[in-house]
């Protein structure tokens, strides 16, 4: 099996290119040809550094430019990885595995009913009962729009109005999620495989518009709800809703490991940690169980 850094070639003294430009570029083809893959790990600076034959600053410019075009992240006391792509919802697995791997594993969500959350999570905590990851402690909040309250969305598409039918078929579905992440989550704590495992769930009467995902104060993960139109059963009647749909959402990945100087990420990981932190601290309430 190749390793990332054969990927990588010599310089070439005769390129009128900078050798910062040229490990940019040799990066750069290497992942747009895939041949360095989604998640995969860089050879660390020094090592790069050696490899080229120059100093680790050169290493430090070559590499900047990629994160501005978002195609590496850095993760504090991991290193330096391919950007793993977020158009998609299946995108944000490996990040969430990546939390995992670290000893103290928080992860906060804001949106409708969790139900991608729920499906990730599943996963990742099935290597924590096989001891493929071994986190110390998890804590999980979950910030929902409360389906038990009037709410703009869901709604019918004849009326748009409010319909209990409707915000009881969404109350349904978001249980579902939330037990599977809570339940999953206090059977690690129960079984002794982490010291520690909360999941928290709150609620607030706000219409679900986006969905956020913040990994470790390190990652953040955001995306619009489409609201489109289709039609349910619910008490054996076709009942046509906007829905929010959680599953065509585009995520915008931000990390704090991104250049400040070319990118917004760090800010934007602060920014909505406070968000996070003052809906959780101000409108929310427990979520009934």
């Amino acid at each position: 099996m190749s390793t990332p850094a054969e990927f990588l070639a010599h310089l070439d003294p005769e390129d009128p290119r900078t050798p910062s430009q040229q490990i940019s570029n040799q990066i750069r083809a290497a992942i747009k040809l895939g041949k360095l893959k989604a998640g995969e790990k860089l050879p660390s600076q020094p090592d790069l550094a050696e490899r080229y034959g120059v100093a680790r600053e050169t290493v430090k410019a070559a590499l900047r430019p990629l994160y501005a075009e978002r195609l590496l992240i850095s993760r504090q006391g991991s290193g330096v990885f391919v950007r793993a792509q977020t158009e998609l919802p299946v995108g944000l697995r490996p990040h969430i595995e990546a939390a995992f791997e670290r000893p103290d594993v928080r992860i906060d969500f804001a949106g409708f009913s969790g139900e991608t959350l729920a499906g990730t999570l599943s996963e990742v905590l099935d290597k924590v009962r096989a001891g493929r990851l071994t986190p110390e402690s998890i804590a999980i909040r979950i910030m929902l729009s409360d389906p038990g309250a009037p709410l703009a969305l869901p709604c019918r598409a004849d009326t748009a109005a409010d319909d209990p039918a409707v915000r009881t078929r969404a109350d349904r579905i978001t249980r579902r999620a939330v037990d599977s992440i809570t339940d999953g989550v206090q059977e690690l704590a129960g079984l002794g495989l982490v010291k520690t495992a909360t999941a928290q769930v709150r609620a607030h009467s706000a219409a679900p518009l986006f969905k956020l995902y913040l990994l470790n104060d390190e990652e953040a993960f955001f995306g619009f709800y489409p609201v489109l139109e289709h039609t349910v059963t619910i008490d054996k009647e076709q009942v046509p809703i906007f829905d929010p749909m959680g599953k065509d959402a585009t995520l915008f990945h931000f990390s704090t490991g991104d250049d400040a100087e070319t990118s917004n990420g760090p800010q934007y990981v602060t920014q909505a940690r406070t968000w996070f932190d003052s809906v959780w601290n101000t409108i929310t309430r427990e979520y009934p169980r």
